[in-house]
């Protein structure tokens, strides 16, 4: 897949980064076709996308995250709220030892709303981190890409992240992906029953509408998008070009 980064250490002191990428995934069910990595390989792909388009560093991804509502589900494993925070703190601390100032943090799960709250908290003296793709982001990249569906929706395994995937790493997809479309656009009390209250496959979305292209046009989308939070971080870096 070409997604994990490969740079040496002489490499990244060419480059010189002073901003920081990580991706933060999951492992966790995406239904019987898409693999428990789904929003791993997400995370990874915007996130190298990022890199190269603006010269940051890129971190290797964050694969267990907080993905207690899939817990009923078979391979779904995760780890505490407070664990993740931990980890992020402390990866943007020793970034921060080593000279580099700002962490973008590239959440490919839903799931972690915990990390909004590392953001807020880690920019109260000044700007340190940011969050991405923010709601917005993934609604203009729906919305660029030509997707029918909504982020409301289309909430997991459905159109945006199968289209992500065919793009990226089609090889990941099992056949009969596109027979599983499942609608639960009410969704009231998914944190007390999780998603086995709402769908019996897993899936909450229309992944039979996913198309290679419209992952093309997804992921332009959001690499450009993100120019509003590095130039955002960049004010509190005059030496930044």
């Amino acid at each position: 897949m070409d997604l994990l980064p490969v740079a040496t250490s002489a490499d990244e002191r060419h480059r010189g980064a002073k901003v920081a990428v990580l991706p933060v995934g999951a492992f966790e069910q995406h239904g019987e076709f898409h693999p428990l990595i789904t929003d791993t390989v997400v995370a990874c792909a915007i996130a190298k996308r990022l890199s190269e388009d603006y010269g940051l560093l890129l971190l290797p991804p964050v694969t267990i995250s907080c993905s207690q509502e899939h817990a009923s589900f078979a391979g779904s494993v995760s780890i505490r709220a407070s664990t993740l925070t931990a980890v992020v703190n402390d990866i943007a601390d020793s970034l921060r030892d080593s000279g580099i100032s700002h962490l973008a943090i590239v959440n490919g799960h839903g799931g972690n709303y915990v990390l909004k709250n590392v953001v807020q908290e880690a920019n109260v003296v000044a700007p340190r981190m940011t969050l991405f793709p923010m709601t917005e982001d993934w609604n203009t990249a729906r919305r660029e890409a030509g997707m029918a569906t909504t982020t409301h929706d289309d909430m997991h395994a459905g159109e945006l992240e199968t289209s992500l995937l065919l793009h990226v790493a089609p090889e990941l997809l099992r056949p009969g992906f596109d027979t599983a479309d499942t609608q639960a656009q009410s969704r009231p009390h998914l944190l007390v029953v999780g998603m086995a209250g709402y769908t019996e496959n897993g899936v909450i979305g229309t992944p039979s509408l996913g198309t290679k292209q419209k992952g093309a046009k997804a992921l332009d989308s959001l690499a450009a998008s993100f120019r509003a939070h590095i130039a955002a971080a960049k004010q509190a870096l005059p030496s930044a070009d």
